[in-house]
């Protein structure tokens, strides 16, 4: 069954203005906060994922911190 929509193309423009501004209206605290944000709204491409995991794959482990050489068990 098909939804008939009771609104006139004026209320239709309006619903899409307040979408729209509603979105638009976000603030963000710092630039990780922004590119965080974009990360998430943004599709990566398939070819460029799969050579990002093949890169990631190369980075050696981070180094053990002093204290965790001191206090190795």
């Amino acid at each position: 069954m098909k939804h008939e929509s009771k609104l006139t193309s004026q209320e239709k423009e309006q619903l899409d203005e307040v979408k729209v501004q509603q979105t638009s209206a976000r603030e963000f605290a710092s630039v990780e906060e922004v590119l965080r944000h974009d990360a998430g709204q943004t599709v990566v491409p398939p070819g460029i994922a799969e050579r990002l995991a093949r890169s990631v794959q190369n980075v050696p482990p981070p180094e053990r911190s002093w204290w965790q050489r001191v206090f190795r068990r």
